[in-house]
């Protein structure tokens, strides 16, 4: 296995973050969106995140000099009271599946969510068909909490999304 090597995310990422998220898009059902963001949405959403003054990191994972995944704990929910509780993102580069990416990346940014204090809860949300993901959560602990059936619609069908959760 190659060395993978974690760190925060930079402005010079975003062309590579844009490319896994819209492959996924277009491809695949791990998020629900269905339009390609472009370049200046991802900027926007890079710039949410390694900010002091919340607990959303946002790190990438780099293989031999290249980004081929990403890892980000965001906003749960907009209201005041959920601010301890976090949503997880996973993202790996087709190329660079089934090769540790995702583990390396879970690992890191659980570290990250224990190390902030403001952190209590991470929520995972995982489409139904996404065993890969689902195997991952359970690796690191992450407790099955419920199942919201047919609530997205994407590449002709309904899909269920699964709720993991992990107490930080």
């Amino acid at each position: 296995m190659q060395a993978i090597t974690i760190r925060q995310a930079t402005h010079a990422d975003i062309a590579v973050l844009l490319a896994i998220y819209n492959y996924e898009i277009e491809h695949g059902v791990a998020t629900f969106d269905t339009e390609p963001k472009t370049w200046e949405e991802r900027k926007v959403w890079l710039e949410a995140h390694n900010r002091l003054d919340c607990n959303h990191p946002l790190l990438v994972a780099v293989v031999n000099g290249a980004t081929v995944g990403y890892a980000s704990l965001s906003t749960y929910n907009a209201k005041a009271a959920y601010t301890s509780t976090v949503e997880l993102s996973v993202y790996v580069s087709p190329a660079a599946r089934g090769k540790g990416v995702g583990a390396a990346l879970m690992e890191a940014i659980i570290e990250e969510a224990r190390r902030d204090e403001r952190t209590h809860l991470i929520i995972s949300l995982i489409t139904g068909t996404n065993e890969v993901s689902v195997a991952l959560h359970k690796k690191f602990g992450f407790t099955f909490v419920g199942t919201m059936h047919e609530v997205g619609y994407k590449h002709g069908r309904y899909l269920d999304v699964h709720t993991y959760e992990l107490k930080v």
